[in-house]
């Protein structure tokens, strides 16, 4: 492969939205049902729920868009005569887009007089069409129409049967539109992504499995970024060359999840040294075969993920502390003398704004049902998903945005509930990371059950023809599920406050006589043995008691608190 790239044109955009994906065919999945995971990881962005209800306009509507990442207001282009209905990514007819961005080269990284960025692009999508090949060509259509305001991004896009992941970048100025490769996922395989296009070579002649701009490679000629063959021409290599930042702090993360699934057990040794940022010639492939298929609660833990027990795991060096915290003070790349230094970056992520699996069911269930978002905010590993219906007409107020804002506490708004938990979590990590998850476990699973009884419920009403009141229902499902979460999650709070206040594990006092008056049993756990040991090779005597403790000692030691 020739790739002829200037001096200039190495420097990479900057990422903006730090995200990750995993993208599961329908062949993949338990049910056989396409799913897509997503988390926008942006300490800036206010995680709540989005809902674009449907709608008939009138000829002459037109559309504001701005730009997700800044605010900037873009300019307005003509809305759709009709609209479907969208809540989060996902339409009422189950088709998905999730993303997230690489940056790409910094000569293709502005497009000045762009009017769609790539989350308006997003929901302008699945407000309009209802399969992902319709939605690959209308985002490829609407950016070469009305130009591209973002960098280099991958959206991962599926439906009711297919599954597809897409690299897409901008042409830069003096040029209007997009570039892009799209692959679909092979059935009954996987893949993830996470700031780093993946998409590479592909089978020119199979026009059915994989998709692409017809100039995708022309263009790359024309800006001489590329002098090779058709066929050896690679999206990734020629439009956003892997760099250490980009498989140490990106294709790590995708790392981490496909070996963890892969039906190859030499995965994770194979590009291992990929994933370290240290060979980056050893790429990891675009899909693989899951050892078994992957459920909805799968994914879903899958996207908690910390790298516990790899080589990345960072929950026992100095920067863990004394309880094993998994995370560190930003930002990810720090300097100590001559040196730059990097905090690994994990899926589970502490500025996490929103994040969802989302599971297109409408290869075996009626469209009322059929389309399914598992929705939560904030840190994926401290947070709970709701289950809400893409047809619902109405969303939780606590999910909404004017709930709180990401400046503006307010303790009605999940956002804020799931940051109060996750917080404090940090602040201990391991005794109360244990309890969070277990109350994970136990409501996440609760809603399974009730999903599948709602289910039951409006296929009964849809069998009497009751259409208006299956809609109905699952809109009232989502509706009090999600408000109801964040009840739970405000008592699971306070609860979490008491049992570990000021260093203690408090648990509820004994009585032996009606007449007590229980007194709370506040047991002090101390550090752990590691952790001891580093004080000791630290600070040597400095703590050391000099004399063996007498009864009196031990006496003293019950009045001093």
């Amino acid at each position: 492969m020739k790739t002829a790239l200037a001096g200039a044109l190495l420097l990479l955009a900057s990422q903006t939205e730090a995200c990750s994906n995993i993208v599961v065919s329908a062949g993949a999945s338990a049910d056989g049902a396409p799913m897509v995971a997503y988390a926008a990881d942006d300490g800036s962005v206010f995680g709540h729920l989005r809902h674009f209800p449907a709608a008939t306009n009138p000829a002459g509507t037109m559309r504001k868009v701005w730009d997700w990442d800044s605010g900037t207001y873009l300019g307005e282009i003509p809305d759709a005569g009709v609209r479907y209905n969208v809540v989060g990514n996902m339409n009422e007819f189950g088709l998905i887009i999730g993303e997230t961005t690489f940056g790409g080269l910094g000569s293709l990284g502005t497009q000045p007089g762009a009017k769609i960025d790539y989350g308006s692009l997003i929901w302008i999508t699945l407000s309009r069409v209802k399969t992902a090949r319709e939605a690959i060509a209308l985002m490829y259509e609407l950016t070469n129409k009305y130009g591209y305001y973002s960098t280099g991004e991958t959206f991962s896009i599926a439906d009711h049967n297919e599954a597809w992941v897409m690299d897409f970048i901008g042409k830069g100025p003096g040029e209007v539109g997009a570039v892009y490769l799209a692959r679909k996922v092979p059935d009954g395989m996987i893949t993830s992504h996470a700031n780093q296009a993946r998409t590479r070579t592909w089978d020119h002649s199979d026009t059915v499995n994989n998709l692409w701009a017809p100039d995708v490679i022309t263009f790359a000629r024309r800006k001489g970024l590329y002098n090779g063959t058709d066929a050896d021409f690679s999206f990734s290599d020629t439009y956003d060359p892997v760099t250490f930042s980009g498989a140490r702090l990106g294709e790590a993360r995708a790392w981490s999840v496909l070996q963890k699934v892969s039906n190859d057990s030499s995965f994770g040794d194979r590009y291992l040294n990929y994933a370290q940022g240290h060979n980056l010639t050893n790429r990891m492939p675009l899909f693989v075969w899951p050892k078994s298929k992957l459920s909805v609660n799968d994914t879903m833990w899958h996207m908690r993920n910390h790298n516990d027990g790899t080589w990345f795991d960072e929950s026992s060096d100095v920067g863990a502390g004394a309880f094993h915290m998994r995370y560190r003070q930003r930002p990810l790349v720090w300097e100590y003398g001559d040196n730059k230094y990097v905090n690994e970056r994990t899926i589970a992520t502490q500025q996490t704004g929103w994040h969802f699996v989302a599971h297109s069911r409408g290869a075996t269930l009626p469209k009322e049902i059929a389309s399914v978002i598992w929705f939560g905010v904030d840190d994926t590993s401290t947070s709970c998903h709701f289950p809400a219906y893409a047809t619902s007409t109405a969303i939780p107020i606590t999910w909404a945005l004017g709930t709180g804002s990401a400046t503006e506490f307010e303790l009605r708004s999940a956002f804020w509930v799931f940051n109060l938990v996750a917080n404090y979590a940090y602040s201990r990590w391991n005794p109360v990371f244990g309890d969070v998850q277990k109350k994970i476990v136990e409501t996440e699973s609760r809603y399974a059950t009730e999903l599948n009884s709602t289910d039951a419920a409006v296929i009964q009403m849809l069998a009497k023809g009751d259409t208006q009141g299956a809609i109905q229902t699952v809109t009232e499902f989502t509706v009090s599920t999600g408000d109801g979460l964040v009840d739970d999650w405000v008592t699971f709070w306070g609860a979490l406050f008491v049992k570990y206040r000021d260093g203690f594990i408090t648990t509820p006092g004994q009585v032996k006589h009606p007449e007590d008056i229980p007194i709370p049993d506040c047991k002090e756990p101390g550090y752990d043995e590691a952790w001891r040991r580093r004080i000791v090779n630290e600070a040597g005597d400095k703590y050391r008691v000099w004399t063996n403790l007498t009864d009196a000692d031990y006496l003293k030691l019950k009045s001093i608190k």
